[in-house]
C-alpha cells in the first residue's frame, strides 16, 4: 500500500482554474475526466434544504456511463429556485460538450455562498479554461483539489495503491470542508476516483458503508450542509472486483475516507484540537454513535477541550442526556490515555499535568464507557474557539 500522492488511477485527467467567481482570485472550476465511461455512485446531504447540483447528480446516480464531474466553488447555486436548476445543467452541457459526451453523463458540484445566481459566464469561461488544461498527473490533480476549496485552509487528498487479483489498484481522492460540517454527509465535497472495475449496485453500497463509518461519523459545528455530495468514479475495465478482493477493496476505502474525514476536522475554521471520542458499552452501535455525537456537540465539552480542561462532568453529563439507555454506574472515561472516572466515581489525578498532555497533542483521544452493552462507535470533532465565533461573524454563507 503507498499512501503518496504520485498514487494517481489511471484513465482520469484533472484540471483547476481561476475563472473569478471567488473575489479572492483563488481557483474556483475543477474538472474530472474519465477518458472511458465510468461507473458512478454518490451519496448525498439529509438536508431538506438542498442545492440545484444536489438534485441534478442524485438523479444521474448510480450509473455506469459517467464521464465527468464539474465543480464550482464560491456559489453555493443553493437557494435559486428554477434558475439554478437551468444553471446546473448548463454547466453539464458546456462539459459535455467539451469533452464529447452525453449531458446527461456529466456530474455537478457547487459550494460556497448560498443564495445567490451563479455568474454563468465566468463559469462558462472557466469550464472552458479547465477543459483545454485537463491532464494527468500530480501537479493537475493538486490543481483540481485546490479548486474545489472555500474556507479551508488548504487542499485536501488521500490516494491509495494495492494489489487485487495480480493488478495494481489505485484510489485517489479530493474534499473540501472546514465550516458547516455535520454528520449526514459531514460544507463538505468529495469526489474519489479509482481504475477498478465494480459494479453499480456493489459500488454504491460500498460508498454508503464507508461514508456511515467516516463522512458521517465527524462535526464541527453541527450545521448539515444544503450542497454535501461525496462521489466515487470507477473506470476499471475488465472483470469487476468480488469475494475476498471487494472486501478488500472496501477497506481500502474506508481508511482513505476516514483520513479525509479527519481532515476536515482538523481544518475546522479556528479548531486547535480533533476530539476522537470511542463510546463502547451502549445498547448497539447506532446508540453508541448518536451518544458520540452528543458529547462532541456540546459547547461545554467543545470549549473544555479547546482550553485543554480535563472536564469529565461534561463529558458524562452528556452522554446521560444523548437520548440512549446508559448504566451510569458502570460509566468510565479517559482522557488521553489517563483514567479519570471509573464505575461511576471520579478517580485522583494531575488535573495541570493531563491539561499539558491535552495541549502538546492536536488529537485528544476520549474514551467513554457507557455500560455493558455490545455497541461501539468512533467519531471525530473539533474544539470550539474564539476564532470560530469570530471568523464565522464575518462570513457570508
Amino acid at each position: 500500500m503507498s499512501n503518496s500522492p504520485m498514487a494517481l488511477p489511471e484513465g482520469f485527467r484533472f484540471a483547476g482554474v481561476a475563472a473569478g467567481i471567488k473575489a479572492s482570485g483563488k481557483p474556483d472550476v475543477s474538472l474530472i475526466v474519465s477518458d472511458h465511461h465510468a461507473v458512478a455512485v454518490g451519496v448525498y446531504t439529509t438536508n431538506q434544504v438542498v442545492a440545484a447540483p444536489v438534485v441534478l447528480s442524485r438523479t444521474r446516480t448510480p450509473s455506469s456511463t459517467v464521464r465527468a464531474v464539474i465543480t464550482n466553488s464560491g456559489n453555493a447555486n443553493a437557494c435559486t429556485g428554477e434558475q439554478g436548476m437551468i444553471d446546473a445543467k448548463a454547466m453539464c452541457e458546456h462539459v459535455a460538450e467539451r469533452v464529447g459526451c452525453s449531458q446527461s453523463d456529466v456530474l455537478v458540484m457547487s459550494t460556497g455562498v448560498i443564495g445567490q445566481a451563479l455568474p454563468m459566464a465566468k463559469v462558462s469561461a472557466g469550464i472552458d479554461q479547465a477543459a483545454a488544461k485537463l491532464q494527468t498527473g500530480e501537479a493537475a490533480f493538486h490543481d483540481a483539489a485546490e479548486a474545489i476549496t472555500t474556507t479551508d485552509k488548504g487542499r485536501k487528498i488521500e490516494t491509495r495503491e494495492i494489489m487485487l487479483e495480480g493488478q495494481t489498484i489505485r484510489i485517489a481522492a479530493m474534499a473540501k470542508g472546514a465550516g458547516m460540517i455535520a454528520p449526514n454527509m459531514a460544507t463538505m465535497l468529495s469526489v474519489i476516483c479509482t481504475d477498478a472495475a465494480i459494479e453499480p449496485a456493489e459500488a454504491q453500497g460500498i460508498l454508503t458503508r464507508v461514508a456511515n463509518v467516516s463522512f458521517n461519523r465527524v462535526s464541527v459545528d453541527g450545521h448539515t450542509s444544503t450542497n454535501d455530495t461525496l462521489l466515487m468514479l470507477a473506470n476499471g475495465k475488465g472483470t469487476p472486483l468480488s469475494g475476498e478482493s471487494i472486501c478488500l477493496f472496501e477497506k481500502e476505502l474506508t481508511e482513505l475516507a476516514i483520513g479525509l474525514a479527519k481532515q476536515l476536522v482538523i481544518d475546522g475554521e479556528g479548531a486547535s484540537h480533533v476530539m476522537q471520542l470511542h463510546v463502547e458499552g451502549a445498547a448497539d452501535d447506532a446508540a453508541a454513535e448518536r451518544i458520540a455525537r452528543t458529547v462532541a456537540a456540546s459547547p461545554l465539552v467543545k470549549t473544555a477541550i479547546a482550553g485543554c480542561d480535563p472536564n469529565w462532568g461534561r463529558i458524562v453529563s452528556a452522554a446521560g442526556y444523548a437520548g440512549e439507555t446508559i448504566d451510569p454506574a458502570k460509566m468510565s472515561l479517559k482522557i488521553s490515555g489517563e483514567s479519570i472516572y471509573r464505575d461511576g466515581t471520579p478517580l485522583a489525578f494531575n488535573a495541570a499535568a493531563l491539561g499539558e498532555k491535552m495541549k502538546a497533542n492536536l488529537e485528544v483521544e476520549i474514551e467513554l464507557c457507557v455500560g455493558e452493552g455490545k455497541g461501539k462507535a468512533t467519531f471525530w470533532g473539533s474544539d470550539l474557539t474564539t476564532e470560530y465565533v469570530q471568523f464565522n461573524t464575518k462570513y457570508t454563507t
